[in-house]
């Protein structure tokens, strides 16, 4: 089965490929999903390259040591391997698992506007990033914002109050100097 090439308004981030695995053209595969080998089953993968995205087609994969490898149609040994490291990996949004009622993908958080219960507005949301404890926000300052601090922001019931995907802001118990 080939792919059609993909509207790139629809493709999601779901992995980065890593350094070569062995010597027949496996490589890394860190894993953007919270199940690190759920992203296998979101086929078709592609990978953006600099002239487009480009198919991606797993032909094996397996869990090695705390990681993940996999080797891939488009990379037939270790010398193209070693070309690889860093490309990113994508699918189209309709590969993904439904989510839970108050789930959300990163990558639909990302550029938000986030307001606290003052109504002020505290900036952006410009990436979020995982640590021991939880999640984290990174929110970075705008035109609007009401300084030019760029905060952290724990992902935590008590914190985040209200997604609003629609509106596409965020609203946060979290004072401006905080």
């Amino acid at each position: 089965m080939t792919a059609t090439a993909p509207n790139a308004d629809q493709l999601i981030k779901i992995a980065t490929l890593k350094k070569p695995y062995g010597i027949k053209g496996w490589l890394w595969v860190f894993s953007d999903t919270d199940n690190r080998a759920d992203v296998f089953a979101m086929q078709p993968w592609w990978m953006k390259t600099a002239t487009g995205f480009k198919p991606l087609t797993v032909t094996n994969w397996r869990e090695q040591g705390q990681g993940l490898v996999a080797s891939f149609k488009e990379v037939p040994d270790r010398n193209v391997a070693e070309t690889m490291n860093g490309v990113t990996v994508w699918t189209e949004r309709a590969n993904l698992p439904a989510l839970d009622e108050e789930e959300y993908y990163w990558s639909d958080l990302v550029g938000l506007v986030v307001v606290n219960e003052a109504g002020e507005t505290l900036g952006k949301i410009k990436n979020l990033f995982e640590t021991g404890a939880h999640e984290i926000i990174t929110v970075a300052p705008t035109a609007e914002s009401i300084d030019n601090e760029e905060r952290l922001i724990p992902w935590h019931k008590d914190v985040v109050l209200k997604v609003d995907l629609a509106a596409a802001t965020m609203l946060v118990a979290w004072g401006a100097d905080y």
